[in-house]
Parts: C-alpha cells; sequence; structure tokens
C-alpha cells in the first residue's frame, strides 16, 4: 500500500512540474486562484493518506501533509483576496 502511495507522490510531483513549466510567466497570477481549488484535492489526498496510515511514522508524516497543505490553500486564497481587491473601483468619496 505505501509503494502505491509513493507511486501516486511521484507521479503526481512530475506531472505538476511539467503542466506548471509549460504555463507562460503571464498566465501565472489569473491561474492563482483555479491553482487554489486544485490545492483542495491536496487536502483530500492526504487526508486519504492518513486514513491508510497504520503506523505512527506514516500518521505523523500524513497529517504533517494535511497541515501544510491546508497552510498552501488558505495562504493562497489570501493572496487571490489581496490580488482582486487591487481590481476594485474606488468610490467617490473613498480615497485610501
Amino acid at each position: 500500500m505505501e509503494l502505491i502511495l509513493v507511486g501516486v507522490f511521484i507521479v503526481a510531483s512530475v506531472l505538476g512540474y511539467i503542466i506548471i513549466k509549460k504555463v507562460p510567466s503571464l498566465l501565472h497570477t489569473p491561474l492563482m486562484s483555479g491553482m487554489n481549488a486544485l490545492s483542495g484535492v491536496t487536502v483530500l489526498g492526504a487526508l486519504i493518506a492518513a486514513s491508510a496510515a497504520n503506523d505512527l511514522l506514516l500518521l505523523v508524516v500524513s497529517f504533517a501533509a494535511v497541515a501544510l497543505a491546508m497552510v498552501n490553500v488558505a495562504g493562497g486564497f489570501s493572496v487571490t483576496h489581496k490580488m482582486l481587491r487591487m481590481f476594485n473601483k474606488k468610490e467617490a468619496g473613498d480615497e485610501k
């Protein structure tokens, strides 16, 4: 079971690298919010790996994966929110 999970991790890492490398740099910012949604899939995968953990070490690593994936999701949405606020039109009386 662990060998399958390691294989899935390696394949996902290689495919992710290839996909991101082919995206032009001008599109990285607009695609960020879409990638934040895909990071949610990472959280689900980490939760599945945590449920399959039958060893203390695997449970600790799975918990770390869930925590880091959630930090990635929360940080990504925070950055996207700040980016979208830059494009809001300011009202006539608002001079912030």
